[in-house]
């Protein structure tokens, strides 16, 4: 039996089988897309609903938190004590069945005491490396601003190129490295700054905020005789994440909205009252941070709005302001609202 391609080419010209098979095949490379995009999406959502168990009313934290993980950024999770910084980062370990470590960052925290050291053995007489916590795929690093700078530099390279370096070798990370570290705005003795690199690294910086009356007597229902966390089971893989990623740099951005994130970010260079504007490395975040959350919205293209809503929490951390408008109450995430404000959006 003749093949129906054959078919077709005795009864039409070779330029149409041409566009008919071309057509075919395009639409079920889109067919194709549309599905993975879809399973995507699933895992977003099997993922939020998985930390809604836990954390009541922080549906926006989430959505940002997921949005960084899905576009392989890293997370700094700054706010008051007892917020539920920790806890959401548990819930999101214990969501994705995958390696989860937790470093309690200190003064007297060496390097090595992330990274690993090298022991010698004396029956081989030869030096044996033993990973250190940085070995995993999610890391919690809990105050990281209690840890001496010489201790918070030892991250720098592993969140910028996903590899380390001891003792002159080069260790790369798994495939899925993502750190979501804390901070308190409160308590600075014994704290040490972040400097603006290591600021830079972080693809976000959010806050938690309280919650609404109604949802912390939720909390206190929940954890009336044992903590949710104890309950909570992985709802997705470590290749449903991976996947998940994929899926995020398939969805589409138009050339007037990249111009629109460089706009954007190009701003707080010259606005007033800063004395270090966002680098390049915040334009790429952007962009990806909102392809990801397009992906959440059910879309396969970006829109302003997407980039809109990840601005300041993309954008702030990284302005340095000059002392001058900080005293006159100047923030950075002011600075973002204005320049939002200033630039057109696209049509």
């Amino acid at each position: 039996m003749p093949e129906p391609v054959e078919d077709i080419q005795r009864i039409a010209p070779a330029a149409a089988v041409t566009a008919l098979v071309s057509r075919v095949l395009a639409e079920a490379d889109g067919a194709q897309a549309r599905t993975s995009l879809q399973a995507a999406r699933e895992v977003y959502h099997n993922i939020a609903a998985n930390i809604a168990r836990v954390m009541q009313g922080q549906a926006a934290a989430t959505r940002k938190l997921l949005a960084a993980l899905a576009s392989g950024g890293h997370v700094l999770l700054e706010d008051f004590p007892g917020t539920g910084k920790t806890t959401l980062a548990k819930a999101l370990a214990r969501s994705i069945e995958a390696q989860f470590k937790r470093i309690q960052f200190t003064p007297d925290l060496l390097p090595s005491d992330i990274l690993g050291v090298a022991i010698f053995n004396q029956r081989d007489q030869l030096f044996h490396f033993h990973e250190g916590p940085i070995f995993t795929n999610i890391l919690l690093a809990d105050e990281i601003n209690r840890a001496s700078p010489r201790t918070q530099s030892a991250l720098l390279e592993a969140m910028g190129e996903s590899q380390v370096s001891v003792d002159g070798e080069r260790r790369d990370l798994a495939g899925l490295f993502f750190v979501i570290a804390t901070q308190n705005p409160v308590e600075f003795r014994g704290t040490y700054p972040l400097p603006e690199a290591q600021m830079d690294r972080f693809a976000m910086q959010f806050a938690l905020g309280y919650v609404q009356s109604a949802e912390e007597v939720a909390i206190l229902k929940a954890q009336e005789h044992n903590h949710p966390l104890a309950e909570l089971k992985p709802c997705v893989s470590l290749l449903d994440v991976l996947a998940l990623r994929r899926a995020v740099e398939a969805v589409r951005i138009s050339e007037e909205l990249k111009k629109y994130v460089v706009d954007l970010v190009g701003a707080t260079r010259t606005a007033p009252g800063v004395q270090l504007g966002a680098s390049p490395r915040a334009s790429i975040a952007l962009m990806k941070a909102a392809q990801a959350l397009s992906l959440f919205d059910g879309l396969d293209f970006v829109t302003p709005e997407q980039i809109q809503e990840l601005a300041v929490p993309v954008i702030a951390h990284r302005l340095v302001m000059e002392p001058q408008a900080r005293f006159s109450g100047q923030t950075a995430r002011t600075v973002v609202d204005d320049v939002l404000k200033k630039i057109r959006v696209p049509a």
